[in-house]
């Protein structure tokens, strides 16, 4: 059995000896250096640009301008934007770009890109902070605005009331391998080596932009270094780069740099949530109202559905939500990794501690008082939950109930403890994938998912191998390329269950045909060891070898195909279903507090998730931890600042950016999985957990400094500013 078995990753090795190959580690034949050259200014109109003084470095080949490109024909989503630099001389925001530069060698394309000269007419520009916030219309998963019940009527008989606003600021992703690009153009075929989390997407966005089939576009993409959501959709630099091949028939190699990824790709946008609450005496909600609003550029929207928390997670009589946006001169925001719940919950689960202490009651218990045994949005019995186990495993763990209710002293340290709640709903894609076995018992899998480091190398053959009872390194994993099956994406938790399921249909087909020329029913069929024998027989059965050569088989081969009700191309949370489908969990946490320095540190915490079922715990362990710790990072450090005179991302490179490193996490993580199967959420009984385990952390971590210190932070991240003020604080 390979399923549940926690089995190293097989592509361990390759990655730490630098043998995995990423987009920007090969060069084409002939192919040309391309450098971006972005606009210094958030606003205005291109009059003209000189390239006289960067077409003479020597080894510029061209440098392209507006005037040198090829209109797209038809560019929408998955496009993150639609109205793309470069098709006119309009500008949207600070680092846009507004020239390409290509060279023979990146060091004359990066010297001639400083020397591009851009007369620009200047106009005013929206600072990040100073759009007026409207209710989203465009570019939305669902509704603006929810209601369910009557709002007023269970404030107005609350005995206890909270309003709160709490905010967060933009951040960036910063994985470790920039966005890259690679196109070659040989006639009307396009290849593209492309830094992407769905091949897929790339494929339809530069089909229809450039007036070609979609399998006249080929994406190949083996490894991806991180992404965390800026690589799921397509940027504008992917058709810039396809269109500057094509205009210098050339091949062109172009990789953003690190400041270009703060103004080409998206991040998390700057956010304000209004949380307004209402309980009875015994701590029951009556009213829970949530409006969030956050920043998009100035001529498009992207909408953080953080509200979808609020809709999910705690049972009310009376729910109301509200999706707003805030236009600005600011490159266009995008998802990042934990969206809608991510965030919602840091609004959401702040207010409930804080509830819970007004009403008087611990606040694991006021949460449990307000369990929600079905979808307080839409009332559907969810397809499985299990979050009352989680509660209880996690604080048997971490001792919650055994706690200090006051503030410890450890030396110039205050400890203090604090919980929340983890949620993440269920995005799933349709997808297929193909299983190939050959005469000798080895095993191929094919789909065009790719690796993005979460452990989609390791279960995806585990899947495969359960099924034909073969030992995991006779399963080999062919992905990465548009050639292949249409896998589904590599975000949104989505890829085992996608992917994962219909690998699994694959393989199960597979088996049935070697069923049948055992002639064995499929349905006794027992395959284990590269062999085939009836289930309960005492024989050792057929080898695979032998059946297949017997046969005069060289190849059995199937296609498994998962796909969603009514064929839709999306589906979030069961939508289309009797059922609502989400995952679930509570994180615990310890954090000690420097009253006098402001210092904040993580002294142990305790993951418990209701998940569905785990296919490989090891590697779902380090999801889960890796989860935490981007939680901690967004409670503790990370922002990304908006400099309002010029329009600017502040720091645009890692040296500016505080992120989580080895030194700021203890090594007392524990992680919990509650035993579950959800069949509905997929053949596998798995669900996603890549996003869950980031859930929940920024407000366990406030709640805790709460604990430890008496002040109520509202607004992250947590620095020692916040911590060093005097008094109760709403910092």
């Amino acid at each position: 059995m390979s399923i549940g078995e926690a089995l190293p990753r097989p592509d361990g090795r390759i990655k730490v000896t630098g043998q995995a190959k990423y987009t920007a580690d090969q060069r084409l034949d002939g192919a040309l250096f391309v450098v971006l050259v972005g606009s210094p200014v958030p606003a205005g109109t291109i009059r003209r640009i000189d390239t006289h003084e960067a077409e003479s470095v020597p080894g510029v080949v061209r440098v392209l301008t507006v005037d040198d490109m090829p209109h797209f024909a038809n560019v929408t989503a998955p496009s993150a934007i639609t109205l793309l630099p470069m098709q006119d001389t309009t500008i949207r925001h600070h680092g846009q770009a507004i020239a390409i530069v290509a060279a023979e060698r990146l060091e004359q394309a990066e010297q001639a890109a400083r020397l591009v000269r851009a007369d620009i007419e200047v106009s005013p520009f929206v600072a990040q902070s100073e759009g007026a916030a409207v209710v989203a219309t465009e570019n939305l998963y669902a509704p603006a605005e929810f209601s369910k019940g009557d709002i007023a009527r269970g404030l107005s008989s609350a005995a206890h009331r909270h309003e709160a606003d709490y905010l967060q600021p933009s951040r960036h992703h910063n994985p470790m391998e920039p966005s890259a690009v690679q196109a070659v153009w040989d006639g009307d075929e396009l290849t593209m080596f492309d830094t992407t989390q769905h091949g897929y997407n790339v494929q339809a966005v530069l089909s229809s932009a450039f007036g070609i089939r979609p399998e006249q576009v080929r994406v190949i993409c083996h490894h991806t270094g991180g992404g965390f959501g800026c690589k799921g959709f397509v940027w504008p630099h992917e058709l810039l780069a396809a269109a500057a091949a094509r205009v210098l028939q050339r091949p062109i190699k172009l990789v953003l740099s690190r400041a270009q990824m703060y103004s080409m790709v998206g991040y998390q946008p700057d956010m304000r949530h209004h949380m307004l609450l209402g309980a009875d005496a015994d701590g029951r909600l009556s009213a829970l109202s949530h409006d969030v609003e956050n920043v998009t550029s100035i001529a498009e929207q992207f909408v953080e559905h953080a509200t979808s928390a609020s809709q999910g997670v705690y049972a009310s009589p009376a729910i109301q939500t509200k999706q707003k946006v805030r236009h600005a001169n600011v490159n266009h925001p995008t998802a990042m990794r934990a969206p809608w719940e991510g965030p919602g919950l840091w609004g959401l689960d702040s207010a409930i501690d804080e509830m819970a202490h007004l009403v008087g009651m611990d606040p694991l218990d006021f949460r449990l008082a307000n369990y929600a045994e079905t979808d307080p949005a839409t009332g559907k019995p969810w397809s499985s939950k299990k979050l009352r186990e989680a509660y209880a495993e996690g604080a048997r763990l971490f001792g919650w109930y055994e706690r200090p209710r006051e503030p410890v002293r450890d030396g110039p340290w205050l400890l203090g403890s604090g919980m929340a709640t983890s949620s993440m709903g269920c995005f799933r894609f349709p997808s297929v994938a193909r299983v190939r076995l050959n005469a000798s018992g080895r095993a191929t899998i094919e789909t065009g998912c790719h690796d993005i480091g979460t452990g989609t190398l390791t279960i995806f053959p585990q899947i495969a191998a359960d099924v034909l009872g073969l030992p995991l390194d006779q399963v080999s994993l062919s992905m990465g390329d548009t050639a292949l099956p249409k896998g589904g994406p590599t975000y949104g938790s989505s890829s085992t269950m996608g992917v994962g399921a219909s690998v699994l249909y694959a393989a199960r087909s597979v088996r049935a045909q070697l069923a049948e020329l055992a002639g064995v029913p499929d349905s006794q069929a027992e395959l284990a060891d590269g062999r085939i024998r009836r289930s309960g027989s005492d024989e050792r059965g057929q080898s695979i070898f032998e059946l297949m050569r017997q046969a005069g088989r060289a190849e059995l081969r199937a296609d498994g195909e998962f796909s969603l009700p009514g064929g839709a191309p999306f589906n979030a949370n069961g939508e289309g279903s009797d059922v609502a489908i989400s995952t679930f969990g509570a994180i615990f946490v310890e954090v000690a507090v420097d009253p006098e320095l402001g210092l904040l540190r993580l002294r142990r915490a305790v993951g418990s998730y209701s998940a569905g079922r785990i296919i490989n715990p090891r590697t779902a362990r380090a999801q889960m931890i890796g989860g935490i710790i981007w939680g901690w990072g967004m409670a503790a450090m990370e922002g990304t600042h908006h400099e309002p005179t010029l329009g600017r991302w502040l720091s645009r490179d890692l040296a500016g950016v505080a992120v989580p490193v080895n030194a700021d996490i203890p090594s007392d993580i524990q992680i919990h999985f509650v035993d579950e199967f959800d069949a509905h959420a997929s053949p596998l009984g798995a669900k996603g957990i890549g996003e869950l385990g980031a859930t929940g952390v920024a407000a366990a971590v406030a709640n805790a400094v709460f604990a430890a210190t008496g002040k109520r932070v509202r607004s992250l991240p947590i620095t020692p500013a916040k911590l060093v003020m005097e008094g109760a604080s709403n910092a």
